[in-house]
């Protein structure tokens, strides 16, 4: 990764820029007062682009790339084909932010999902982040590696399930001791596994559209017997 910081920002509580060249670019803000990183979130608005993750001063912006995006799409697509097949009930609220002005961390995940409260967001127009409960699981798609570790800001807000992609495949991510454990099997949607993610991502990138979502269907099926 090479990273570049404004030295005239060295100043106590200035600002600190650092930039990746990478796939997908990414730029790290340090010195990020809650209020600032407020302000910036009200100017992006309602766009889901760029995508903003803070921690406790430390502000992540990221320009999703194509690859980033299809696998995504891809993911998100998998998770609600293969629950609509097992009659599982569930609510996409997308890349909503989550933020937390008492813990001063705040993320938009590629997606996420509630299953069992489901209808309870079903209909959420507005989050009450000390109320409303977290998404049961979420989709974290990682081309170039992060500069701000997410994890413990997936933690902090009970996120009981990631799925995270890389270039390695996909990761089956459990949060259990505060703390994430990889493991083989989703329970969020259980029997799907890591080796089943992985497979249909890549069959999504040389499979017709119409193709693949009958390949993930047939995966669900083997999933009721």
């Amino acid at each position: 990764m090479v990273a570049t910081t404004v030295s005239a920002a060295k100043l106590a509580r200035e600002p600190v820029i650092e930039t990746t060249a990478q796939v997908e670019r990414k730029v790290i803000l340090r010195n990020i007062s809650w209020s600032l990183y407020q302000a910036l979130q009200a100017a992006k608005g309602d766009t889901s682009n760029p995508r903003f993750a803070y921690d406790r001063g430390v502000l992540e912006i990221t320009m999703p790339s194509p690859e980033h995006e299809l696998a995504n799409y891809a993911l998100a697509r998998i998770f609600e084909t293969i629950a609509e097949e097992l009659d599982i009930d569930y609510t996409n609220l997308g890349a909503t932010t989550f933020d937390r002005e008492d813990l001063e961390k705040a993320l938009e995940p590629d997606a996420c999902f509630y299953v069992e409260q489901a209808d309870l967001m079903r209909d959420k127009q507005r989050l009450a982040p000390l109320t409303d409960p977290p998404p049961e699981l979420v989709i974290e798609v990682d081309v170039s590696s992060s500069s701000l570790n997410k994890l413990p800001i997936y933690a902090s807000l009970g996120v009981r399930e990631i799925w995270r992609w890389r270039q390695s495949g996909v990761a089956i991510m459990r949060l259990e001791d505060a703390g994430y454990h990889e493991q083989n099997a989703s329970t969020v949607l259980p029997g799907v596994t890591t080796e089943q993610l992985t497979s249909l991502l890549q069959a999504s990138r040389r499979m017709k559209r119409k193709d693949w979502r009958q390949e993930v269907r047939a995966v669900a099926q083997t999933l009721k017997n």
